[in-house]
C-alpha cells in the first residue's frame, strides 16, 4: 500500500497540468504549432530519460528516486508557473516529463520487492488504478483553480502535489537498501540490454503494441466525435463515462491476470481497442460512440497494470532497474507511435479509412501480443 499514496498524489498534478500546457503556451505568445510542440515535450522527456533513469534507480534505489523526483518535479512546475517565455515553459515541461518516467520506474521496482508474486498483477493493477484516479481528479481541481487565478495556478497545484508525493515517499521503507550495500557496482545499461535483447525484441515489441493501441484510442475517439458533429460537452461526458468504466474494471482485471495468466488481459487491451476502432465508422450518434468508448474502456481497464506486471515478471535480479528503464522506453515508444501512425494515415485518407487501417493494424498487433506473451511467459523460469 505504501506506493499507492505517492502515485495517486503526483498523478493529480500531472492530470491538472496536461490539459493546460497548450493554453499556457498560447498566453505566452506561442502560435498553435508551437503550443502543440510543448504538449509533445511531455512525451519526449520520458523517451530521452527512460534508459538514464533506470541507471539512476540502480545506483540510488527506489525510495530515494521517488523522493528526489517528487522534489525536483515540484521545482520544475514552479518554473513553469513563473515562466515568462515559451522557451522556459518548454524546458520545464520537458524536465517534468523526464522526472515522471523516473518516478514510474522507481514505483514499479518498489512493488516488485514489496508484493509476493501470486498477488503481483492485482498490486500493479491497483497501482495503475491509483494513477488513473489521480489523473481524473487533477483536471477537476485544476479547473476550479484556473477559474479563480488563471492557468499558472495548475502548475502551482502540480508543484504542491509533486512535493507532497516526495515527502510521502520518505515514509516508504527502502527495501532495496540491503541489496545495494552488499552487491557489486551496477551493470551498465548497454550490457543489460544486450543480455536481455531476446525478451526486449519479442515481449518488448508487444509492449510497444499495447502502448500504441492505448494512445490510438484516446486520439481517434475525439476526432470521430468531431467528425459526426458532437458538441465538446457531449464528447467530454462520453470520455467521463469511459473513465468511470475503466476505473471499475482495474481490480477485476488484476485478479484475472493473477488467476488465469498474463496473456488474457494483455490481449484484452489490444483486441478491445482494435475492435472499437473498426466499429467507429458505424458510430453516427452519441449513443453509438458511447458504446464504442465503453468497449474500449472495458479492455483498457482489465489491462490496467499489465505492462508493469510483465516487466516485473521478466526483470532480472541483477540489472533490474536498468531492464525496467528499457521496458518503460518500449511503452513510451508505443505511446508515441500510435498518434504518429494516425496522423500519417489521416493525412492521405478519410478518417473512416484511417479507422479501418488502424483497427486492422491493431488486430495484427493483437496476434503478436497474444503469441509472445503466452510463449515467453510459458518458457520463463
Amino acid at each position: 500500500m505504501a506506493a499507492y499514496g505517492p502515485s495517486f498524489v503526483i498523478a493529480i498534478g500531472y492530470g491538472a497540468v496536461t490539459p493546460v500546457i497548450a493554453l499556457r503556451a498560447r498566453e505566452l505568445g506561442a502560435d498553435v504549432g508551437t503550443a502543440a510542440l510543448l504538449v509533445a515535450l511531455l512525451s519526449v522527456g520520458p523517451l530521452l530519460a527512460g534508459l538514464p533513469a533506470g541507471a539512476i534507480v540502480a545506483r540510488v534505489g527506489e525510495r530515494r528516486t521517488l523522493v528526489a523526483t517528487g522534489v525536483l518535479d515540484a521545482g520544475a512546475m514552479l518554473v513553469g508557473a513563473a515562466a515568462d517565455s515559451v522557451v522556459v515553459l518548454g524546458a520545464a515541461v520537458a524536465v517534468s516529463g523526464a522526472l515522471w518516467t523516473a518516478f514510474l520506474q522507481a514505483r514499479q521496482g518498489y512493488m516488485i520487492d514489496a508484493v509476493p508474486h501470486p498477488y503481483r498483477a492485482r498490486a500493479m493493477a491497483a497501482l495503475g488504478g491509483s494513477m488513473r484516479l489521480g489523473i481524473l481528479v487533477g483536471p477537476l481541481l485544476g479547473a476550479g483553480l484556473i477559474r479563480l487565478w488563471g492557468t499558472h495556478s495548475a502548475f502551482l497545484l502540480a508543484a504542491a502535489t509533486s512535493l507532497a508525493a516526495g515527502l510521502l515517499a520518505l515514509s516508504v521503507p527502502d527495501l532495496s537498501a540491503p541489496d545495494r550495500a552488499t552487491s557489486a557496482p551496477p551493470l551498465s545499461v548497454w550490457r543489460v540490454l544486450r543480455d536481455h535483447r531476446a525478451t526486449l525484441l519479442t515481449l518488448g515489441i508487444a509492449v510497444v503494441v499495447i502502448g500504441a493501441t492505448r494512445t490510438a484510442r484516446t486520439a481517434l475517439l475525439p476526432l470521430w466525435a468531431d467528425h459526426v458533429g458532437l458538441s465538446a460537452s457531449t464528447t467530454s461526458l462520453i470520455f467521463g463515462l469511459a473513465a468511470g468504466i475503466d476505473l471499475a474494471c482495474f481490480y477485476p482485471g488484476g485478479w484475472l491476470t493473477d488467476r488465469y495468466g498474463r496473456a488474457l488481459t494483455a490481449v484484452c487491451v489490444t483486441a478491445a481497442t482494435a475492435t472499437g476502432v473498426l466499429l467507429l465508422p458505424l458510430a453516427g450518434s452519441a449513443l453509438g460512440l458511447a458504446a464504442v468508448a465503453a468497449l474500449m474502456a472495458v479492455g483498457n481497464g482489465f489491462g490496467s497494470g499489465i505492462v508493469m506486471t510483465l516487466g516485473a515478471d521478466h526483470a532480472p535480479v541483477v540489472g533490474r532497474a536498468q531492464f525496467l528503464g528499457a521496458w518503460r522506453l518500449c511503452g513510451d515508444l508505443g505511446g508515441t507511435t500510435g498518434p504518429l501512425v494516425i496522423s500519417v494515415v489521416v493525412a492521405v485518407a478519410p478518417l473512416a479509412v484511417a479507422c479501418l487501417v488502424v483497427g486492422g493494424l491493431g488486430w495484427l498487433g493483437t496476434g503478436w501480443v497474444g503469441y509472445w506473451v503466452r510463449r515467453v511467459t510459458a518458457t520463463s523460469p
